[in-house]
């Protein structure tokens, strides 16, 4: 994920970044709680994933389209989704402001309504909370302490977006989990990214707002667009060309994939500099709300 790798059987953990950037690539680990070790290498501007859920695309996809067409249930045309805004700090560090708060809000609207050239995917986020938790411990790892972070202050059902700031590391920019997940560890549900990366954040290159675009992404249901490399299926998505390799960057002309279009670096869903993103494919949206319809939809029991 940008930002991040995705973790299929429980967790998305998110895109390496190294800050301040390291004289040499360090390596990242996290050991899910299902015990798949994920693992990446942090760049001085973007990472490069050495893990290649490819098999766990094909999968999930397939037990998508197999629930919707079991379950028979209709695909929304909108989706408004309620955001609950944790914010986490140690004193004054991290202590994001609510004008932050709207405004990464507002990222995310004109993100996925297309704002930038993109596709309008569908989807509308409306901020219902914003709580504020001064400790220390959960603001400096919250990848260490997820579940005591989550288990205290995760709110509502699988429709409603956890979403938290905090001082995720200079390894990685964010973390997210898939909605597959949600039935079985619905307090882990949500998504963690670093305060520094919301727009007016320190981050050089990475302050716009974009990871928390990209993050929610994988947790409304959406790959890596160089998932699988050049092999199909790729990320499950026929509108958005194969790329073998994340990008680093704003390179223009990137294409690692032969006869198939040049690399889509503009691509949310991509390794990009913030700068140097701005849409997501019709197709990314479709598949989100396919998604939302089989795994996210509130429930009518």
């Amino acid at each position: 994920m940008r930002r991040s790798v995705a973790v299929m059987l429980t967790f998305s953990a998110a895109a390496a970044l190294a800050y301040p950037p390291a004289a040499a690539p360090a390596t990242a680990r996290r050991v899910t709680t299902a015990g798949c070790v994920e693992s990446e290498t942090a760049r001085l501007t973007r990472p490069r994933d050495t893990h290649r859920p490819g098999p766990d695309v094909v999968r999930m996809d397939r037990e998508l389209n197999q629930r919707l067409a079991r379950l028979r249930i209709a695909i929304p045309a909108q989706i408004e989704v309620p955001v609950r805004f944790h914010v986490l700090s140690s004193g004054k560090r991290g202590r994001v402001s609510r004008a932050q708060v709207d405004r990464q809000i507002s990222t995310l609207n004109a993100a996925y309504g297309g704002s930038g050239g993109g596709a309008d995917t569908g989807v509308r986020f409306v901020l219902v909370s914003t709580d504020y938790s001064d400790n220390d411990r959960w603001f400096n790892a919250p990848a260490d302490n997820e579940i005591a972070i989550k288990s205290h202050l995760h709110q509502g059902g699988r429709e409603v977006l956890n979403l938290y700031s905090a001082a995720v590391g200079g390894d990685v920019l964010g973390f997210s989990t898939f909605p597959e997940l949600q039935r079985d560890e619905p307090d882990l549900d949500g998504v963690v990214i670093d305060y520094r990366t919301m727009p007016g954040g320190t981050y050089p290159h990475y302050n716009l707002g974009y990871t928390a675009v990209h993050e929610i992404g994988h947790w409304l249901g959406v790959f890596h667009t160089f998932e699988n490399g050049c092999r199909s299926p790729g990320d499950a998505v026929a509108d958005t060309p194969p790329e073998e390799e994340a990008t680093d960057g704003c390179p223009s002309g990137k294409d690692t994939c032969p006869g198939a279009g040049t690399d889509p670096v503009h691509n949310f869903m991509d390794y990009s500099f913030d700068a140097c993103m701005r849409e997501f494919t019709p197709g990314q949206g479709a598949r989100i709300r396919k998604v939302w319809a089989v795994y996210r939809a509130p429930s009518e029991t």
